[in-house]
């Protein structure tokens, strides 16, 4: 039996879950499902071998796209910062501001875990340094696990949502959005998680502080300039750092790729402040950035492979057929679209989502007239639920990495469940709240064009009878 036009999209679809769950490399799937049904198009008339030669300038495209150059400069940023010392001086500092109130080091952790967000872009930076840090401190003193492996894991994930995100960018990208609008757009969100992670450990240490113990006035340094010092020698650098690399973006001074850039020299000089740089940790920072760069290329050029066949047997109307007819317009759009990228992300990761979902998405989105910077980091809130997913999420795999042995699997799984369902929540306020993401966005001069009348006084009277004059 010849399969149809109409079956093609669906064939597609399906052979990519097939590869997929047969645990083939994401990039290499998507290459190989657009070509086999490619070559398969071209053999029934779908579309003919010139339609293919779109694929070369599609390719160059993605190596010329000068934005996407903002990911290994936010990359190297992060690596260089994981490897210098900056945790370790905001942690120690913030932790004794905290220390002597109930749940104070789980503060010094969501606070730290903003700050390193803000200036790492990296999940894995972030948990892998406040998990070898804090979490022996709070096993010492009396900490229930299961909050204290929680707190970390899901002060690691706010990397995802506070720019300058590695996902907005990707993104921006998918979605034709510029980045600063997409980072603009994810300050609300932001500080909306950072209440709600705070708030969930206020409750704690309202109702269980046993759970959440105050640091022993032995553990705690006398206040002092010495302590304001340690403090501020964590903070003041972060802070600029900050600023250089957002600031500029928000003020129209940089684009991201050059503030990406300004923030992986940054990077360099707070590690030679601190007195950590060396010929090593660059090379290891920039080895990792390679990995991670290399990857999202070769996921991008898949997707393009994929995406370029999937357009040639209409499957762009197939997915807008599929979903404009869900019940409910667009609240039932919405629904649907982040009831399935929960669970999805138990097995792909944000980049491959990205990728593959969301060039699906993105049309039918604007045709129900859906903001496309408020979907997308609408996106971005549920996606980082993937690091929370017990037992398949990255920020577990990286604290399980570093805790120590006595730290069982079951309290770190158990402990994120919190946590995932704070995301969750946050998902259904943005949803029920668009002005959490569309009030940070420009607003332009606030007058519609449509009113605007211009007076201009009518021409001269002619002279019918008047001889033209040529100069």
């Amino acid at each position: 039996m010849i399969p149809s036009l109409e079956i093609m999209p669906a064939l597609m679809f399906g052979g990519l879950v097939v590869f997929l769950l047969l645990g083939f490399p994401v990039a290499f799937s998507l290459c190989a499902v657009g070509l086999f049904f490619g070559f398969v198009s071209i053999e029934l008339g779908f579309f003919t071998a010139a339609y293919l030669g779109n694929l070369p300038l599609r390719v160059f495209g993605i190596l010329s796209n000068d934005l996407l150059l903002a990911i290994p400069f936010f990359t190297l940023m992060g690596a260089i910062l994981e490897r210098c010392g900056l945790a370790e001086d905001l942690l120690e500092g913030t932790g004794q501001l905290f220390g002597k109130v109930p749940g104070g080091l789980a503060y010094a952790v969501i606070i730290v875990g903003a700050i390193l967000g803000a200036i790492t872009g990296t999940v894995a930076a972030s948990v892998i340094a406040m998990g070898m840090i804090s979490l022996p401190i709070m096993m010492r003193y009396g900490y229930d696990m299961r909050i204290a492996t929680g707190v970390i894991a899901a002060s690691g994930t706010i990397t995802q949502v506070i720019p300058p995100s590695l996902v907005l960018i990707v993104l921006g990208d998918q979605l034709g959005k510029s980045v600063g609008d997409m980072y603009a757009g994810a300050i609300g969100p932001s500080v909306l998680q950072i209440l709600l992670f705070m708030g969930f450990i206020a409750c704690v240490s309202f109702f269980a502080p046993h759970k959440v113990p105050a640091l022993p006035p032995e553990a705690l340094v006398p206040r002092g300039w010495g302590l304001w010092w340690r403090v501020l020698k964590g903070m003041v650098p972060s802070i600029v750092l900050i600023f250089l690399v957002l600031g500029t973006i928000f003020m129209g001074l940089a684009t991201p790729t050059e503030a990406g850039a300004m923030g992986a020299v940054g990077a360099v000089v707070l590690a030679v402040i601190n007195r950590r740089f060396t010929w090593k940790l660059l090379r290891e920072a920039m080895s990792n950035t390679m990995r991670i760069t290399a990857m999202v290329i070769f996921i991008l050029i898949g997707a393009t492979v994929f995406s370029l066949v999937f357009q040639g047997v209409e499957g762009s109307h197939w997915i807008e057929h599929l979903l404009a007819q869900l019940p409910g317009g667009q609240t039932g759009f919405l629904i649907f679209v982040n009831v399935f990228i929960f669970f999805l992300a138990f097995f792909l990761d944000f980049f491959e989502i990205a990728f593959i979902v969301v060039p699906l998405l993105a049309p039918v989105a604007a045709k129900l007239d859906i903001d496309l910077v408020w979907f997308g980091v609408l996106l971005c809130i549920n996606m980082q639920t993937s690091f929370m997913h017990p037992p398949f999420g990255f920020a577990l795999f990286y604290l399980r990495g570093i805790a120590p042995k006595e730290v069982r699997s079951r309290d770190i799984y158990w402990g994120a469940v919190p946590w995932l369902f704070l995301q969750l929540l946050l998902v259904a306020i943005v949803i029920a709240w668009p002005e959490s993401v569309t009030y940070w966005l420009d607003r332009g001069t606030g007058v519609d064009p449509a009113s605007v009348t211009i007076d201009a006084p009518p021409p001269p009277p002619q002279d019918d009878n008047a001889v033209p004059v040529f100069r």
